[in-house]
């Protein structure tokens, strides 16, 4: 039998949390293991609705801009306070450690990201490919280990311009969690993916499902959503926060 696994969306903000919504952040949980996926701001809240904080096992930052890794702060807070210390591994690009005001906080153990580099966390595989996206930037492939043959793995863009595409993290991907944060007639201005190319990346890669996330608040989803639709060639999910994805 395939062990489930999980996605849940805890905020899809582009570029910073809109009126009562929150930044890049996502839960990846199998049934034995729960990794942070990005930290944004407005995400430690909407986790603790849905998972004890101690019981992550690994945070994953993608990149170092503010609206992907600024609630570690307030995570590393809330473990110093705890009765009983814990240590979480927190894999980051190079520098963020640095920019962090937790970056020697005892409760923190980190690793650094790099091209190619592979880290096994519990049942889950993460291997990482740098993006097309300004600082240091990884993209994430989470492939279940450990207990017989897994289902088609989960990749995470994370923040990339049209330098980068999916395939270079395999052609067997089931669940493909793309950012498209704006229309097209965006594209080239701001180092990002529209609706299109998101859609476009994902068809050429022959990926099974589609999510798409990061839009900024001021992007309509409807539009946004039916470009990317229409270049997939088939229905395209968008990311909403306190969404459950199975992959």
């Amino acid at each position: 039998m395939t062990p489930s696994g999980n996605l849940t969306v805890l905020g899809c903000d582009g570029s910073y949390p809109g009126a009562g919504g929150a930044a890049s952040g996502y839960l990846v949980r199998t049934g034995t293991t729960t990794i942070w996926l990005d930290a944004g701001p407005g995400t430690f809240a909407k986790l603790q609705e849905v998972c004890f904080p101690g019981d992550i096992d690994a945070i994953v930052l993608s990149h170092e801009h503010h609206d992907h890794w600024t609630d570690l702060e307030s995570f590393a807070v809330w473990a110093r306070l705890q009765p009983t210390a814990a240590t979480f591994l927190v894999v980051a690009p190079p520098g963020l450690q640095e920019r962090s005001y937790a970056g020697r906080d005892r409760s923190l153990k980190w690793q650094e990201a790099e091209p190619s580099l592979q880290v096994d966390v519990g049942d889950l595989r993460c291997r990482f490919s740098a993006t097309d996206h300004g600082p240091p930037t990884f993209a994430v492939r989470f492939d279940r280990i450990g207990q017989g043959p897994g289902g088609p793995p989960l990749v995470y863009s994370a923040d990339t311009g049209p330098g980068w595409s999916v395939d270079e993290l395999g052609e067997d991907i089931g669940t493909f969690l793309c950012e498209a944060t704006y229309l097209k007639d965006q594209e080239g201005t701001f180092g990002h993916l529209s609706g299109r190319q998101a859609g476009s990346m994902a068809r050429d890669a022959s990926v099974a499902q589609l999510v798409v996330t990061h839009r900024r608040p001021t992007v309509e989803a409807e539009a946004l959503g039916f470009e990317a639709a229409e270049a997939f060639g088939r229905e395209v999910h968008q990311a909403v926060p306190g969404v459950v994805f199975e992959w």
